[in-house]
């Protein structure tokens, strides 16, 4: 529940993400790694980020994520300043695409999100 994002919570993020290709000619689609990266700030100041939070894949060449195969994970905001009235969460992700269905050689490819998200006013404050 968002009204629980107060400065001091862990806020949790949970994603799930598949890939497709088209046309659909039997390449396979790896995600490397995910990276998040949270911002708090407010109207007149941006804080210094919180450490990023990276999921290296533990399998070569990464985890599956072409269609019906997903890729899923909670990432947790830390505590951010007591003045910060927003966080800005900044998700990267690093594919490798098949160059051919049977190829051992792969194209790297990075995609990202930004989500906005309002920090709750602490109980009290």
């Amino acid at each position: 529940r968002m009204d629980r994002w107060t400065p001091a919570a862990i806020k949790p993020i949970s994603l799930s993400m598949v890939t497709t290709i088209t046309p659909n000619d039997g390449q396979k689609v790896y995600l490397q790694r995910a990276t998040m990266t949270a911002i708090p700030a407010n109207a007149s100041q941006t804080f210094a980020p919180l450490d990023a939070q990276v999921d290296q894949a533990t399998v070569s060449p990464g985890y599956l994520v072409l269609s019906p195969y997903s890729y899923s994970n909670t990432f947790n905001v830390g505590t951010v300043p007591a003045e910060a009235t927003y966080v800005t969460v900044q998700f990267e992700y690093d594919f490798l695409v098949q160059t051919t269905p049977t190829s051992t050689e792969f194209a790297k490819q990075t995609a990202s999100d930004t989500l906005t998200i309002a920090i709750a006013a602490q109980n009290g404050g």
